[in-house]
């Protein structure tokens, strides 16, 4: 029988989140942004022959239009990788990013490939959530399927009744994101991760009848607001039902993203001279009802610590994706997750949700984070559209 081997990443980066529809990334296209984040995780590991990158695996919730025509492939040669070096974009909705970092681990662990890159991408700006021309099949309407017709943020209502959820509950945990994120940048903790995105803004020169073209830097992530208040949050009407619970405030944040890891053998450690940030210890994706999708990472979690052998106190640090305050807090009091350890930086509420992006996006705060803090296991998880979630852990090295 043959025996895994490691996978260790040697680099993790992303672009600071766009606010989607008006921030600084709005007229960037998502492939120009990942082969921007390609180029600076590369600079990460100078070492490294980029002729020995066998794949770069990318996840995108909305693969068309701009991010379309396999973006993956487009964008790392726009970056000027070799053009012996493939590329592939992969769907699961919020957890492509993730999805695309185990795929590319796996490839390592049985020994089909030595390097490999692995991340994700999204502009809601450019590529609105569901895509610019969905088409859903007549079946879904059915009773037996009718959950898969619900729009995320009717599963969120869902979640909010079905685990007791408060209102009130929702805004304080929506306030806490903003606050922890707002810290966070103030005290650095977002440096190591992240690069300054070069953002062209272009002008017509009447006079010559050209477009002048000047660059601005983009360094920080635009959604935490110093303005939050549980007061301005409650005067927030319910958006998904009338009387909901669920606001414009205490959901994620549309965005644009993108994020990748730079991931290795041992073998490919030894040959280019690179030193492990974290090592790939396990994923697992489970299905749960479309209409309670948020509860997702109840199932995820505890099947990603069974194949790593290890148990939820053993885990130093949580990226629980908040795409809704409501799925947050009801899967932190189902698997009695530690507080302190679940986005300590703030989540998605206050950071933005590029859809496929965020799992790349995460996954580098988490391998950086237990590095600054000198821990030893990270998990990221999130729900997923249609009933899914997914889960992954990191050990430090």
């Amino acid at each position: 029988m043959k025996v895994l081997q490691d996978a260790y990443i040697v680099a993790a980066t992303r672009a600071p989140v766009g606010k989607s529809g008006r921030g600084a990334l709005r007229t960037t296209r998502p492939d120009d942004l990942f082969a921007q984040t390609l180029k600076h995780l590369l600079s990460q590991a100078p070492s490294l022959d980029p002729a020995a990158i066998e794949d770069v695996i990318v996840g995108c919730a909305m693969p068309e239009a701009q991010q379309g025509l396999n973006v993956a492939r487009i964008a790392l040669l726009v970056a000027g990788l070799p053009n012996t070096v493939g590329g592939i974009t992969v769907n699961r909705f919020c957890s492509s990013g993730l999805n695309a970092i185990a795929m590319a681990a796996d490839r390592i662990r049985v020994g089909e490939a030595d390097v490999m890159i692995a991340g994700g991408v999204e502009s809601m700006s450019m590529v609105p959530m569901s895509g610019n021309t969905p088409s859903l099949s007549p079946d879904i309407f059915k009773d037996e399927n009718i959950g898969i017709a619900y729009g995320m943020g009717l599963t969120a209502e869902k979640v909010a009744q079905q685990w007791k959820v408060s209102r009130e509950v929702q805004d304080a945990f929506a306030l806490a994101s903003h606050q922890k994120a707002l810290a966070a940048q103030a005290a650095g903790e977002f440096s190591a991760e992240t690069f300054a995105v070069q953002v062209a803004q272009r002008k017509m020169n009447l006079a010559l009848g050209e477009v002048d073209v000047s660059w601005q830097s983009f360094t920080q992530d635009e959604g935490p607001r110093a303005d939050t208040s549980l007061e301005g949050l409650a005067k927030l009407r319910a958006v998904f039902a009338a009387k909901g619970s669920v606001t414009a405030g205490n959901s994620s944040q549309t965005s644009d993203g993108a994020g990748a890891l730079l991931i290795v053998s041992e073998k490919a450690l030894k040959q280019f001279n690179l030193t492990p940030l974290a090592r790939f210890v396990s994923f697992a994706i489970k299905g749960v009802a479309p209409e309670i999708m948020g509860i997702g990472p109840k199932e995820a979690i505890p099947a990603a610590l069974r194949l790593a052998g290890l148990k939820q106190d053993a885990i130093d640090w949580i990226e629980l994706n908040e795409a809704f305050a409501a799925q947050a807090v009801a899967v932190m009091q189902e698997l009695q997750l530690d507080p302190a350890k679940v986005n300590p930086l703030g989540g998605a509420i206050a950071l933005g949700h590029p859809l496929g992006a965020t799992g790349a996006i995460r996954s580098a705060t988490a391998i950086h984070a237990l590095h600054r803090r000198n821990l030893k296991y990270a998990m990221v998880t999130m729900c997923v559209g249609t009933g899914m979630g997914a889960a992954g852990i990191f050990e430090r090295c």
